[in-house]
């Protein structure tokens, strides 16, 4: 392919570029809502790739240390750098229309007296990924592809979704959605793997991938994913939220969901190898657990009361001495924000899993249980929102859940209680460590499961 000037790598150096963007990154990244190292200083950025889309639009992989080395442990903690993907716009006067995407005005290097802004909110700069991502190759070190049984029609509209995520989401003319990775790792991303390998299972629960695209410098990575937009559909999350505040039941949904869940879970136990696990292995999963059990109560004191308690869940999987429910590959974080129903049907999305954890961690076989008991914990977060409290709404919307995928599975997830028990404990954990950090007002929240789950309720 001919470098033209839609389809050339970046003409400047990275320390050069550096010399214009290493100032307003530091200032700019640290508030952007998809940033992992919050409170957590930048200390040092490094352009990894860069490559102008067209003049005065870049797309750069953007690495960045920051202050105090940790190790991830599985609790949420982000490493010490991280990998983030831009596209940048460049303009000597900025137009109105793109005032909110403003990042600084360079005062150096090759863009120096240029306004730099988030080019994802330009028309014209997410108008060119669609037009690539319809037409496959290659555009310096990255690469698209498109599935060539779907076609993408051209010149549809673009809007940049306004949703608090850990990544950026572009809707083209209500018909396909493009899920722009924020933070990058290495590896096929799940959330491409997985939705690939379901559709040619012929799962219809899942919008299929359409076209995709990703690096090959300085490593292979996924970067992007378009699939179908679902008009009209809405998430569960919001829809448990009206039904609470109607005071209308939402069993009959609950059980379609824990149907739907189920469909998926068999269609991945077809797609990926599957595992039954050992006796060492629910020990070393308890091990696990626990680790992160100690750790969060040393970040949030109120945890210590109820680590007695809590620990015990961990200890009953550590004995388990009979074979599980077999490890496949699952969702990995699954709750009622990650369901789209349209009409009468449910589709799952979001197979990214926890985006704090490693690909590899993220991509490896687990129980099935997992995702059961992070849909368990969400009715409970939906009960919790609404005032007065309403538990009895959650425990229905739970057994009906349950009765859902027990139909659909053949195999009900509360005939291995140790299993269930451990799995929402750790995921109870988890909530208290996010909410903590994050929103404390909703530690109550959570706090209120650890309390239930450590008198093994």
């Amino acid at each position: 392919m001919p470098k033209t000037a839609l389809h050339r790598p970046g003409r400047h150096a990275p320390a050069a570029l550096l010399t214009s963007l290493g100032d307003l990154l530091r200032e700019w990244l640290p508030r952007q809502r998809w940033f992992a190292g919050k409170g957590r200083p930048v200390t040092g950025l490094s352009v990894a790739s860069s490559t102008e889309l067209y003049p005065g639009c870049l797309h750069l992989l953007v690495h960045t240390e920051h202050l105090g080395r940790t190790t991830h442990s599985g609790s949420g903690t982000p490493p010490p750098d991280d990998c983030y993907q831009l596209l940048l716009g460049a303009r000597k006067v900025l137009p109105p229309r793109l005032a909110h995407a403003f990042i600084g005005r360079a005062s150096a290097g090759p863009l120096a007296d240029m306004s730099v802004y988030d080019a994802l909110h330009d028309p014209r700069a997410t108008g060119l990924l669609l037009e690539r991502l319809r037409t496959p190759g290659a555009t310096g070190p990255l690469l698209f592809e498109r599935d060539a049984r779907v076609t993408v029609p051209p010149g549809l509209a673009p809007r940049l979704l306004d949703a608090e995520q850990s990544n950026s989401s572009l809707v083209y003319g209500d018909s396909f959605i493009l899920k722009f990775f924020r933070r990058v790792q290495p590896g096929i991303n799940p959330d491409l793997e997985l939705p690939w390998a379901l559709a040619r299972q012929g799962c219809t629960r899942v919008p299929a991938p359409a076209a995709w695209f990703g690096t090959s410098q300085p490593r292979e990575a996924t970067l992007g994913v378009l699939q179908p937009f679902l008009p009209g559909a809405a998430d569960g999350w919001t829809l448990a939220l009206k039904s609470l505040a109607s005071e209308r039941e939402f069993t009959e949904e609950a059980y379609e969901l824990g149907r739907a869940t189920a469909e998926v879970h068999l269609a991945l136990a077809t797609a990926f190898p599957v595992d039954a696990p050992s006796p060492l292995q629910h020990e070393q999963l308890a091990a696990a657990m626990s680790e992160r059990l100690d750790a969060t109560a040393h970040a949030v004191p109120q945890l210590g009361l109820y680590v007695p308690g809590l620990r015990s869940a961990f200890d009953a999987l550590a004995s388990l001495d009979v074979a599980a429910r077999p490890s496949q590959r699952i969702h990995g974080d699954l709750h009622l924000g990650q369901v789209l129903r349209a009409g009468r049907q449910w589709s799952v999305i979001d197979f990214e899993g926890e985006p704090a954890r490693p690909v590899p961690e993220r991509r490896r076989l687990q129980s099935p249980v997992r995702d059961v008991a992070g849909m368990l914990r969400s009715f409970d977060y939906a009960a919790r929102s609404r005032r007065p409290w309403c538990p009895e709404w959650a425990h229905r919307c739970r057994e009906a859940y349950g009765a859902g995928y027990a139909a659909a599975a053949a195999w009900d997830p509360h005939v291995e209680p140790e299993l269930l028990r451990a799995h929402e404990t750790d995921r109870a954990v988890y909530e208290v460590l996010y909410e903590a950090r994050h929103r404390p007002d909703w530690l109550p929240v959570p706090m209120a499961a650890i309390a239930r789950l450590a008198e093994g309720l």
